[in-house]
């Protein structure tokens, strides 16, 4: 179970906007780079200013945002006749642009460093290639859990928003990064698991 489970009543609620962007001519790819472009310049702007915690506040703000691009994008592609093997590609590739963005600046943040936060974008990157694995291998994408890409955003949501107001992290959480890896590890052996049990 993972939030992505609640991604049904998120579309509910924007499907009026949705329709709203389909009449004035806004694609689904169009949609799904600006998210992209977006994470990136969050991401740096966090990253050239991380000394000032309270940058950090950015990353919830985007995470929410960026989550009702997504989807749009694909709402706009199923709904409205967008859909596209460009469309296919933009929406994977622009995803692991965004993370790695997104991610990336908490390596600057105490008492988290570069190898553990480099490990959890490896991993991430690799639970989402396990998914489209499902796909490419006859089955479905898989976005079983435990730490989904949703996950990912409350929790990197969460840890900017706890930053971004001044207060300092536990000694606990240093813990936090090598915690997210292991429940990575989880997360692509379950798409593995889940894809080839479809498959077989």
């Amino acid at each position: 179970m993972t939030l992505y489970a609640l991604k049904p009543k998120f579309q509910t609620l924007l499907r009026p906007w949705v329709r709203l962007l389909a009449q004035a001519g806004v694609t689904a790819n169009q949609v799904t780079c600006a998210a992209a472009i977006g994470s990136v310049a969050v991401g740096a702007a966090v990253a050239w200013s991380a000394r000032h915690t309270t940058v950090f506040l950015l990353v919830p703000v985007w995470m929410l945002l960026r989550m009702a691009l997504n989807a749009v994008d694909g709402m706009l592609a199923r709904e409205f006749g967008q859909q596209s093997r460009l469309g296919a590609y933009l929406n994977e590739l622009c995803d692991a642009v965004s993370d790695a963005a997104l991610y990336a600046p908490f390596a600057l943040l105490p008492p988290f460093g570069p190898a553990g936060v480099c490990l959890v974008v490896l991993l991430a990157q690799t639970s989402e290639y396990a998914g489209v694995l499902g796909a490419a291998t006859g089955g479905q994408r898989r976005y079983d859990g435990p730490l989904g890409k949703s996950d990912r955003a409350l929790i990197f949501g969460a840890l900017g928003a706890w930053a971004g107001v001044g207060l300092p992290l536990p000694p606990w959480a240093a813990w936090l990064m090598p915690l997210l890896a292991t429940l990575l590890v989880v997360t692509t052996v379950n798409r593995v698991r889940v894809g080839l049990r479809d498959t077989g």
